[in-house]
């Protein structure tokens, strides 16, 4: 097969399951051609993987770029240059809409069209009214819809008033053959020298991620004199303020500030917890990376999170911006060392069920059903 993706390359799930996609389905001898207006977070060279980029180019009479006319210009090309047999895009908005606009300009309408939401793309533009003609018009006009959890099409269908049967549940994925525990003994005393317990949260830092929850809970920790050091990893809005806020508190020296890192697998490695705040997530893609690496998960209760996390099992689940009680969960984790233990291990099982060998067959059937359909 011969497949066209269309994704954003900042880091964040949408982005990344993109890349894996990509990367798994060349290993199974398809022709991909990623298109996106930056390289992709995580692309790397491989065999069958090639890169299309989206050229950004100011308009004097247009205040902003024509974002969604430059890429569906770029996939018009890549059609006519690469002939692709189906387009795979990655959030309804805009890559639908673009997408079906290069379909009508080329006139091939032999080609199929799989849309996959992920989240922000439903979440937030679902919430505008004004956005909602056009996000019914991209997933309608799709040949395949998916989302990656129940949580996420149910959610799409209460908001834009679409049917639940025209989205299939697609979980996100991960390769435990390279995702698992893979002891960084030098990282760990850089991050934790006097043998602290290590907390990890890597995120964009959107307002969504609440990081200063977790800010505020770790302080509650840390007034309790007990030896433990926060690593927060990753850029975006919220991270000045967490700085901020940590000055305030009195408890900088006891946080790590680190940028994104490409491959997380060492940090996962050398963490005790890895703890999500957020307000909202459609999936939850770094705790099933996790848990991959035997790291027990403290999140909140929302969204596709207690589809990945096993509330008592693989983790702690806790109620959306009451930092006192993901305090609580943590210090659990810390202090219970069998439940950690237990945990673990129990955690590394779980995301064996989402490994790349279960779940990537079921994109290849879904573009396999729709060309020979």
């Amino acid at each position: 097969m011969k497949i066209a993706m269309l994704c954003f390359p900042t880091p964040g799930g949408s982005g990344v399951v993109a890349v894996e996609l990509a990367r798994e389905m060349a290993g199974f001898g398809h022709e991909i051609h990623l298109i996106s207006y930056a390289i992709p977070f995580r692309l790397e060279e491989k065999a069958g993987v090639f890169y299309h980029e989206v050229p950004l180019r100011d308009f004097p009479l247009f205040p902003y770029p024509l974002f969604t006319m430059e890429v569906a210009a770029k996939l018009v090309a890549v059609i006519e240059e690469c002939a692709p047999q189906l387009i795979h895009v990655h959030y309804a908005l805009p890559y639908s809409i673009a997408a079906l606009l290069a379909l009508d300009i080329s006139g091939q309408k032999q080609i199929k069209l799989v849309t996959t939401i992920h989240g922000t793309d439903i979440s937030t533009w679902g919430r505008d009214k004004a956005m909602h003609p056009l996000i019914r018009h991209g997933l309608g006009k799709s040949d395949a819809v998916t989302a990656v959890s129940y949580s996420l099409r149910s959610e799409a269908a209460n908001l834009l008033n679409v049917s639940e049967e025209h989205i299939s549940v697609i979980y996100n994925f991960i390769d435990t053959k390279r995702y698992r525990h893979q002891p960084e003994k030098s990282l760990r005393i850089k991050m934790a020298p006097r043998g602290e317990k290590i907390i990890l949260h890597i995120s964009n830092f959107r307002p969504v991620k609440r990081v200063p929850d977790l800010v505020r809970a770790f302080n509650l920790l840390v007034k309790e004199n007990r030896e433990v050091v926060l690593v927060l990893v990753g850029d975006g809005m919220e991270k000045l303020m967490a700085r901020k806020m940590a000055h305030e508190m009195g408890i900088s020296s006891k946080i790590r500030f680190l940028e994104t890192w490409a491959d997380p697998i060492p940090l996962f490695s050398i963490a005790d917890l890895v703890v999500l705040p957020s307000e909202k997530e459609s999936f939850g893609l770094v705790a099933l990376e996790a848990m991959a690496c035997s790291l027990p998960v403290v999140a909140t209760h929302t969204g596709g999170l207690p589809e990945v996390v096993r509330d008592g099992e693989t983790g702690l689940l806790v109620p959306v911006n009451d930092w006192i009680a993901l305090a609580a969960a943590m210090r659990r984790l810390l202090d219970d060392h069998e439940m950690h233990r237990r945990f673990s291990m129990a955690a590394r099982r779980r995301a064996e069920q989402f490994d790349t060998s279960i779940v990537i067959p079921r994109y290849e059937a879904l573009y396999q059903k729709l060309l020979n359909s």
